[in-house]
Parts: structure tokens; C-alpha cells; sequence
């Protein structure tokens, strides 16, 4: 004896199953990809932002050499580069043989100075020192130095 209707009890044996499984007719798929999409959007946004932030600083500076002229003095020359007319402040440091900083020195450049400049400045040391550090130049709106 043949079933008269085979897809009536095909679809119950499914939906049986699926109760049983705890499977939904829906998958979940569609959904976590766009979850996945919009906060990889956000996050290649928020990297194209900083990355045109930090690409364009309103200083920069480099240190073009130094010499230690005694026991307790070095002189350092760096060079400052500003896009604005805004003030900065450079910060030198002096350090010993062994690391330690023996010197700093906090070196101030006017907003009505020239935009590229080389600055020569004296640091006092409290013992010999070996070499000098440029740790950069920041300004009131750029806290970090470059």
C-alpha cells in the first residue's frame, strides 16, 4: 500500500526533527556577516582618521648632532620644522654611559620664529655624559612629540 500524501509526512518528520535539534528555518549567517562588515567599516575609518591625523604634525624635529664639551655640559643642534605659526617646545635629553639621563633641557621656539630652523642649545650635566637625545617637540595641540 503506497502513501497518498509522502510530502505531508516528510515535512512533519523536518519539522520534528528540527524541534528536536533545536534548528531554526533561519540562518543566522546573513546576520553575523553584517555585523562583521559594519565594524570592519568602523574600524577602516578610525584608522584612515588617525592615519591623516598623525601623517601631517604641526612640528617636527630631528637632531642634527651634539658634542660633549666637559664633564658637565653638551651641546645639541636640532632642527624644528612647523606647518603652522604655533609655539613648541623641544625637549633634549643628556645620558651617561649607562643609560641614565644626567641632562634635559626644555627648548622653546616662538611662534613668530621661522617655520624651519636649526637651534643650537647648551645642556647642563650632572655627570659626564655620552651622548644627546632629541625626545621631540610638541605643541599645545599636539602632545606628542615628533
Amino acid at each position: 500500500m503506497t502513501d497518498p500524501h509522502p510530502a505531508a509526512r516528510t515535512d512533519a518528520a523536518s519539522t520534528d526533527l528540527d524541534a528536536r535539534y533545536g534548528r531554526t528555518g533561519r540562518s543566522r549567517k546573513p546576520l553575523v556577516l553584517g555585523i562583521i562588515a559594519t565594524l570592519s567599516l568602523v574600524a577602516l575609518v578610525w584608522l584612515l582618521w588617525v592615519a591623516l591625523l598623525q601623517s601631517n604634525p604641526p612640528v617636527s624635529s630631528r637632531l642634527l648632532g651634539f658634542t660633549i664639551t666637559s664633564p658637565t655640559s653638551a651641546k645639541a643642534t636640532i632642527q624644528v620644522d612647523r606647518t603652522e605659526s604655533v609655539e613648541a617646545s623641544c625637549r633634549l635629553q643628556a645620558k651617561a654611559a649607562d643609560f641614565s639621563i644626567v641632562g634635559e633641557l626644555t627648548v622653546t621656539v616662538a611662534a613668530d620664529s621661522p617655520r624651519q630652523q636649526s637651534i643650537e642649545s647648551t645642556l647642563t650635566t650632572q655627570r659626564a655624559a655620552t651622548a644627546v637625545v632629541l625626545v621631540g617637540c610638541t605643541t599645545a595641540d599636539a602632545h606628542r612629540p615628533n
